[in-house]
């Protein structure tokens, strides 16, 4: 899983949500794919924190405002 890129990651993890979500996979399959979505779910946060960081590290090169994720009112 780790030279995954994110959107595959997020792919899987679809795939997981919805096996998960019929129901009608054995327990030890559904704890165990569980444990994979929730290493993917971390992939992906770190990857966007990642992109997050750079983001207003550049936006910062250009002008003194920090990236908040949100816009402004």
């Amino acid at each position: 899983m780790e030279n995954t890129t994110f959107e595959e990651s997020i792919a899987q993890l679809e795939t997981i949500v919805t096996q998960l979500e019929r129901g009608d996979v054995p327990l030890e399959e559904a704890l165990e794919a569980f444990q994979n979505g929730m290493v993917l779910s971390k992939q992906c946060q770190d990857t966007l924190t990642k992109a997050e960081k750079t983001l207003t590290k550049m936006m910062s090169e250009e002008e003194e405002v920090p990236f908040s994720g949100e816009e402004e009112a």
